[in-house]
């Protein structure tokens, strides 16, 4: 693991979405207990914050080039999805 998030001790986002998506297959089979069931999914809200986390704090590092009137990069500006 070569990123900042596996060096915390917690998974990196691929790996997190990659158990999340595990999670959500085991419940969707409907074939785990119920205390099981209650457990995964309580892991799987931890996977899908994490996961939310890491997409907020990429989405606060992209830039959009901003262009000037005659169509060459000008810039960069913080990326607003509004």
């Amino acid at each position: 693991m070569g990123s900042e998030a596996g060096k915390t001790g917690e998974p990196t986002f691929e790996e997190a979405l990659g158990a999340l998506e595990a999670i959500v297959q085991t419940l969707e089979g409907g074939e785990a207990p119920l205390d099981e069931s209650i457990a995964l999914y309580e892991r799987g809200n931890k996977l899908r914050a994490l996961c939310q986390k890491r997409l907020d704090a990429a989405k606060a590092r992209i830039e959009a080039i901003t262009l000037g009137e005659d169509g060459a990069p000008q810039g960069t500006q913080p990326f607003d999805t509004e």
